[in-house]
């Protein structure tokens, strides 16, 4: 699955520029216009970066970057701003900023920093995630069951993590749809219902004990 991105900017011209230029390369986007919005926003989804215009109407951007800092919240952020000052970026990492881009940019420069954030992050997390004598490593990506190991698609594998994150919790379908394909999915309605089919046909494999249950007129949970 291709990475979330919150871009926070309260220029429309700006937001549905970057809104483009980011489908375009396959990422799921939310768009906030303030910096309330915008904290909001990343407890609602946590992204895995933030585009963050440094100028917002109530808490500014710099504002933003220093709560989610003192909360513990280590998401990538690339400040955006039209002032070009050593002084002003000097700030934007002071408070914890990880890149500085000064408007106008060109959509490719945004792009490659965007990219070099995401991977630079992907490569510093890493865990495994544990229920049921299932594990996944967030890292290589790989699963077992036991001692069997189980090759993932990269939707599977988004599947699976949010269910191992959340162990007996059920979820509705909404929460899921929004965290695995984003509030943009525009494919078939039943994508949820074909996907957890796969997952159980690869869970199952060896007869072993349903995980993945159906909670009907709501979502699914994951348990035992």
């Amino acid at each position: 699955m291709k990475a979330h991105l919150l871009v926070v900017d309260d220029d429309p011209r700006i937001t549905d520029l970057l809104r483009r230029i980011f489908a375009y390369e396959g990422y799921s986007i939310a768009i906030a216009s303030s910096g309330d919005d915008a904290l909001r926003r990343t407890l609602e989804r946590p992204p895995d970066l933030i585009v963050l215009d440094v100028m917002l109407p109530g808490l500014d951007g710099l504002e933003v970057v220093q709560r989610l800092r003192a909360a513990g919240d280590n998401v990538p952020i690339l400040l955006l701003t039209a002032r070009d000052a050593v002084p002003d970026r000097v700030k934007g990492f002071e408070v914890g900023a990880d890149d500085y881009l000064v408007k106008p940019f060109a959509p490719e420069e945004l792009l490659a920093r965007v990219k070099a954030l995401l991977r630079r992050n992907m490569s510093e997390r890493h865990e495994v995630l544990r229920y049921a004598g299932i594990e996944l490593d967030t890292g290589t990506r790989v699963a077992h069951r036991g001692p069997r190991e189980i090759e993932l698609s990269p939707t599977e594998y988004e599947l699976l993590a949010l269910f191992l994150r959340r162990p007996r919790q059920v979820l509705t379908r909404d929460v899921i749809m929004d965290r695995v394909w984003g509030l943009d999915f525009e494919g078939s309605s039943n994508v949820l219902e074909v996907y957890v089919g796969y997952l159980r046909a690869k869970l199952e494999a060896s007869d072993e004990p349903r995980l993945i249950h159906t909670v009907r007129g709501i979502g699914y949970v994951f348990k035992e």
